[in-house]
């Protein structure tokens, strides 16, 4: 008799903490999640301070958080809590300066109730515990609104000397605006709808024509002119 083939064990549930003020949601997404493709809800919160100290307890693998809660409200919250798990913003809350604050502040994604299907949340779940970024599309077009704004000549600096070869292409652009506002590769590749070596690609692209030898010295230089005045973004 051939020896019988190794047994191969199952791999442990995707743990997930759920934070939301409203227990009728909160009720809703333990419901939707648990059990589900191998994800399991761990445990609930009303506010920040106790999604903190249930992500202590319970060791997430990722935290669901909503934008407005009473006491301490989820961007408060956020730059404690992904010291502990990846966090998946779930919230009514799409304002541009909301989505770029949280992402800014470390959040792995952000999804607005209303724009995605039961499956979509389970996908985004499981990319955001493997470090891949979900936006719905309000978050997206909240981010590119954003960055738009800013690059619109109404909002413009007045003009300074230009920074080393700062002759960009339009999606370098957008891609060193997204590097300024303090997003990892990984999230804007997601925000652009592009892979993380095409976002790669333009960074080596656009520190070359900054001169620039490092991300922090890039965002200096798309910030200020070498002589001290204000880049233009070319």
């Amino acid at each position: 008799m051939p020896d019988a083939l190794p047994h191969t064990p199952a791999a442990a549930p995707l743990r997930v903490l759920v934070a939301d003020d409203n227990p009728v949601v909160r009720a809703g997404l333990t419901a939707l999640l648990h059990g589900r493709d191998a994800i399991t809800v761990v445990a609930e919160a009303d506010d920040g301070r106790q999604a903190y100290e249930g992500a202590l307890r319970h060791h997430p693998d990722v935290v669901l958080l909503d934008v407005r809660m009473p006491g301490v409200d989820g961007l408060s919250a956020l730059p404690h809590l992904v010291r502990l798990a990846p966090v998946l913003m779930l919230t009514y809350s799409r304002e541009s300066e909301v989505v770029r604050r949280a992402l800014r502040l470390g959040a792995g994604g952000y999804l607005v109730h209303g724009e995605f299907t039961a499956d979509e949340l389970l996908t985004a779940v499981r990319d955001t515990a493997a470090g891949r970024s979900r936006f719905t599309p309000s978050a997206n077009s909240a981010l590119l609104e954003a960055l738009r704004e800013r690059a619109s000549p109404r909002n413009a600096p007045p003009p300074g000397p230009f920074v080393g070869h700062s002759e960009l292409s339009e999606r370098e652009v957008e891609v060193m605006d997204l590097i300024a506002s303090g997003l990892s590769n990984q999230q804007i590749a997601a925000a652009c709808f592009i892979s993380q070596k095409t976002v790669k690609n333009h960074i080596n692209r656009i520190f070359t024509k900054l001169q620039a030898g490092s991300r922090g010295e890039a965002i200096a230089l798309w910030h200020r002119g070498p002589a001290g005045g204000t880049a233009r973004h070319g």
